[in-house]
Parts: structure tokens; sequence; C-alpha cells
């Protein structure tokens, strides 16, 4: 495990790079990722490449060792550029261009913005492709899919519908609504309706134009790359949530998944953590079904929240090595002076003096250096989650009932089988399933042949497999179908969806089998088996004692259907059943608060415990461990706040 900081040599006079150099040394750092916002740096006027002082700086973190990611800064383009083609910039719905002093500021679709992008990549990677301290690049920063209003995404949005459809006519097939288009130019950018006079079809092409349009601005800043040096490794970095494009298509021409790492640092009174990113973690590590990097790693306080507590810089970066990260860079190493940016706290404050935040990250690196046996391990799970981007994203434009959320079903299940101390990918619909014992797939909005195949396949081979409400509503473009829900899994399922129920924040209870009672909310599918069972039914409303979850056996498999959003405690006892009736093993009564996941290398397997909360725990261990932490044999685990360990099992 590789540990490093995120540094910023613009924002500081040469005469501390050599300082800092050497203090990340003493450190333990390994890796360093440079060059985030230096475009007009190393650009000062337009064709003008100033590599001097970028030279001084890795020659100064070469001279200790350390490894360089080279972050090409197309992200803050400089106001040179801007003055040149100031439409190039952003544009909101009312038409209006993104203000100066913002990153992320020009359009993926602006062809002088690309141009110049591109030219600074070659110009960048031809300099040092052969400095063997640069392991890797990352093309831009912090990529997502901005809903660009400007003229250059109006004019290719109409182009990509063309190419797409083939014919005015299709498209006005698949938009169907009222009236139809004579002229190409006559369709204009659905962020320009009223939100109750939006189309859904319409925002879905426009939503998958702009997750293509962000892909293929990264591929085309690749190509730049591989023409200079062809084997260079190659990432970018994204937060798994806001307006992240379809992270499969994102990475699709990566050699490695890199995100960014910022865990929740609030306590309520109870001592309990306001959520946990171990399933963003396990989402990262899915998209391309191999270990990740941590690009942004949380190291302080952020804009109007708490700053981090003790124990968590080295539990955080620990809890992401767990769910299989090998590289953790953490943001930042200093706190700039001024600037957006002098608002995130670094390892170091802007008073230049030695912190809590420091002292804690330099134990993380003394940790890191016990661990090397852990390099080459990976994590093996029996669980999947599908994960869809485009029905995260069709029932976003449309949100079936108040506070519904795609997102959140997912993590209830994560959470659930996370209580029993189960590794679980989440991974593409489109994934190979054929190693997992069980599959959850919540929600499957949008009608994919090809998930659906994979899944059909899974329960044929003897899978069990979970759907739950709002799957397979609607087709392909985001219409609906004539067609009984749950469409094309109605057969799977072995029921109907009869009616619906949009609960929205109102309330109701299901009882299942064995007596136990839960509260129900957000959504309720009122179902009508054909060859399933109840395995649960609600007690409320006009639908009382009619089936919310059912259970089918459908040829070689076992596929259940929840019909409706529950609390967590149903989770955990739904998802404790299926992994008894599976034979996946469970882990009862670990604390709450605590993590438990496992790496292997096919030998040997090591257990990680992680205490994310707010109180110390204890943990029996079934028989004495060997701790990789402090090298002591272990009968049971004791966890401060925050606290890692990890044993070989």
């Amino acid at each position: 495990m590789k540990i490093g900081v995120d540094y910023y040599p613009e924002y500081w006079d040469k005469s501390i790079w050599e300082k800092d150099a050497a203090l990340m040394a003493e450190c333990g750092v390994k890796i360093v990722r440079i060059s985030g916002v230096a475009w007009s740096k190393l650009e000062p006027q337009n064709g003008q490449f100033e590599f001097w002082w970028f030279d001084e700086i890795i020659e100064a973190f070469s001279q200790y060792g350390m490894e360089m990611i080279f972050c090409i800064p197309t992200d803050a383009a400089p106001y040179w550029l801007l003055e040149a083609y100031p439409y190039i910039t952003r544009t909101n719905k009312d038409g209006v261009l993104l203000p100066n002093g913002a990153y992320d500021r020009c359009c993926v679709n602006a062809d002088e913005y690309r141009s110049y992008a591109v030219r600074l990549t070659e110009q960048i990677v031809r300099r040092y492709k052969d400095n063997r301290n640069i392991i890797a690049w990352q093309l831009d920063n912090n990529i997502d899919a901005y809903k660009c209003c400007c003229g250059y995404c109006k004019e290719k949005f109409r182009k990509w519908l063309m190419t797409r459809h083939e014919t005015l006519g299709n498209i006005n097939k698949v938009f169907g609504g009222n009236g139809e288009y004579s002229d190409i130019n006559q369709i204009q950018l659905p962020v320009f309706c009223r939100s109750d006079w939006k189309n859904p079809a319409h925002e879905m092409e426009y939503m998958r134009f702009v997750t293509e349009s962000t892909a293929n601005f990264i591929r085309e800043l690749a190509m730049a790359v591989k023409r200079e040096a062809p084997n260079a490794k190659m990432t970018t970095n994204t937060d798994l949530s806001g307006n992240i494009p379809n992270v499969y298509k994102l990475f699709e021409f990566m050699d490695f998944v890199s995100i960014n790492n910022y865990p929740p640092t609030k306590i309520d009174s109870n001592g309990n953590v306001d959520g946990t990113n171990a399933f963003y973690l396990d989402l990262a590590r899915g998209i391309m079904h191999k270990n990740f990097c941590v690009m942004e790693q949380r190291s302080g306080a952020l804009p109007m929240e708490e700053s981090v507590k003790q124990g968590m810089i080295r539990g955080y970066s620990l809890q992401a090595l767990a769910h299989g990260a090998d590289m953790v860079v953490h943001f930042r190493w200093r706190t700039p002076l001024s600037g957006a940016g002098s608002m995130k706290q670094g390892l170091i404050d802007a008073a230049n003096c030695s912190t809590r935040r420091l002292e804690e990250f330099r134990e993380l690196c003394k940790t890191a250096s016990k661990l090397a046996v852990i390099d080459t391990t990976t994590t093996v799970s029996e669980i999947a989650i599908l994960y869809s981007p485009e029905s995260e994203t069709a029932l976003n434009i449309f949100p079936p009932s108040e506070n519904f959320s795609y997102i959140d079903q997912l993590k209830k299940f994560h959470a659930a089988f996370s209580r029993y101390g189960a590794n679980v990918d989440v991974i593409s619909t489109r994934s190979d399933l054929s190693n997992y014992k069980v599959v959850v797939a919540p929600s499957l909005f949008l009608h994919d042949s090809k998930s659906s195949e994979s899944i059909f396949r899974f329960v044929l081979n003897g899978g069990t497999l979970v759907l739950t409400n709002r799957s397979g509503v609607r087709d392909e473009y985001n219409n609906y179908t004539m067609s009984v829900l749950p469409n094309e899994y109605r057969e799977l399922i072995g029921a109907d969806v009869r009616e619906v129920d949009a609960l929205g924040n109102e309330s109701n209870v299901i009882t299942d089998f064995a007596g136990n009672s839960f509260r129900c909310s957000q959504w309720c599918d009122i179902l009508k088996p054909t060859t399933a069972k109840s395995y649960a039914e609600y007690r409320g409303r006009y639908y009382a004692s009619t089936p919310a979850v059912t259970l089918n056996r459908y040829c070689g498999g076992v596929v259940y259907y929840v019909g409706t959003v529950c609390e967590s405690s149903f989770y955990e006892n739904f998802v404790g059943n299926i992994m008894m009736q599976t034979g996946i093993p469970r882990l009862k009564g670990l604390p709450e608060g605590v993590e438990v996941s496992i790496r292997t290398n096919g030998i040997d397997d090591f257990i990680f415990f992680f205490n994310n909360s707010g109180r110390s725990v204890s943990i029996p261990l079934p028989k004495t461990m060997h701790s990789l932490v402090d090298s002591n044999l272990k009968e049971i685990i004791g966890l401060q706040p925050f606290e890692f360990d990890i044993v070989r099992k």
C-alpha cells in the first residue's frame, strides 16, 4: 500500500519545495500527485510553455525516490484562453456563462478548448515521458457531467441524435409527446423546459449525450498521451456523487480507477458516524473489477463541515485499503494561503506548523510500511449489488415519489450484508455474474437486453436474485411500454404489479413470514402472485394483506422481489436469511459501527477490522490470530474510535 499526498508547487515559493520534499520523505510518503491546477503556470501565454520550474520540483521529489502522478491540469484553463474564446465557458440553464474564478469552467464540447487541452497534454507528456519517477498520468481533474447549455452543446447534441437515430422520424418516434419536429434545428436542450413539461425520453437522451461527451473528452486526452508515450499508465478521478458521468464509460480507456474519498466526520451524541463511504469504495473496485486508487483522501476540514477527529486520517485510509485501494493520496499536503483552495484544510496549516493531523499521517505511513504482504491481495465476494447509472439517471429525472432515492436502496442492501462481515462487490449490470451466489439488482428502471440476459442466465444456473420496486418500468428510451410490470421480469419474479402507491414520506407496515414487522415508505408495489409465494405482506392502507415481498423458485434459482422501501432492520433480517439459505458465512454480534473486510492472495486471508464509530469496542476472535499492525497474537480485538487492526486468518 502506497501513501501519498497532493502537492501544488504553483502555490508556493520555490524555497519551500525542497523543505517539503525532505519532510515528506521523513514522514514516509511514497507518491506525490502534482500539477492539479497549473495550466496558467505551465503556459502563461498562448504557446509559451515554461517547464523549468516543474523540472525543479520533479527533481526535488526524485532525489528522495518518491514516485509521482502527473495531473494534466485541463480543468483550470488560463485567463488568456478564456479571453480569446469567451464562449468556451460552460453555460448554465439560463444561458449565463460561469463566472471567472471557478474550476471546471470550460465546456468539454467546445472545439477550441479541446484543441488547447490536447496541445497542453502533448507538450507535458513529451517533456516528461522518460522520467521513471512519473508512474502515471491523471487526465483532467474531478471530471463531472455538467449539464452545459452553450451553443457547442446544442449543435453537437443535435448531431449526436441524428447519428444515433439516423432520421428525424426516428427521433420523433422516440421522443413522442406533443407535436413533432420538422427540422433538427428545432430540437432544444431539455434544460430550458419547465420542470413539469419535461419529456423523459428527451431528458434521458440529453444525459446520455452529456456523459458520452465527458467520456470522449477523456478519451481524446488519452489518445494524446498514447501518441507521445504508448506504454504510459493513465487514469482520471471523480467524485462518485453529484454530476458523475456513467463511470463505466468514463474509465473504459483508463488503466486504473481513481476516486476522491471524503468520508463523513460528524459524530452524534451516541458515538455514531453519519454514514460510511464503504459502499462507494466497493463501487470503485467494481468499475474495472480490480483494485483502485484514492486520488484525494480527506485530510482536514472542508467548508461548513467539521474537522477530522482523532484517528480518522489513519482509519479512513486503511478503510480504503480494506476495500481494494492500493494507493491512498491525501488531499492535501499544505493549506493554501489564498484562493478557493484555502477553504480546504491540508495536513499542514497555513501557519506552517506541525499539526495533529500531520502526526497522525506519520503514523499511517509507518503502518503502511508494515503491510507489504497485503500488496498482492484482492477482495473476493460471493455477493454482488448491481449498479445501473442509466436507471439512476432516469429515476433522478422524475423521482417516483418524495425523497425516493435509487442509490439509497443500494446502500441499504450493502449496509445489511456488511453488518454480517460479508465482502460485497458493487458492479455493472452487464458484468459476468457466474462467480456469485447472491445478486441484488435494485430498481432496474430502464430496459437493457444485455443486463436482462445476464440476470436470467444467473438464475437459470442456480443463483439467488433479489429484484426490487421500480424494475422493468420503462424501455431504453425512458418511455412506458404496454406491458404489465415488472415487464420482462414478470416470469422471473412469479408475480404481477397490479397497482402502486407512491407513499413518499408517509409510511406503512409490512410483516414477514416469521411475524416480524417493519416500517416501509416511499413506494409500495401491490403484487398479485402467479407462481410466487408471499414472504411479507402489507398491514395497512387499502391493500392490507397483499404481498409486499415475494419468493419465487425459477428453474434452478430463487428470485425475491421487494416491492417497497423499508427501514434498515428489515434489510438486515432479510439478507441474513438469504445468507443462511445460500451458505454464505455470517459474523453475528458485531458492535455497531464495526466494519469487517477480507482480502486474500489465494493462500492467506487477511481480516480488516475498522471501528467506524466514536466508541471503544471489543471483538472476540474464534481463535488466536496474528496482528499485522502491532505484531501481537490476539484473542480479542480492542479498537478505539476509528482504530484499525488487520489479522491473518
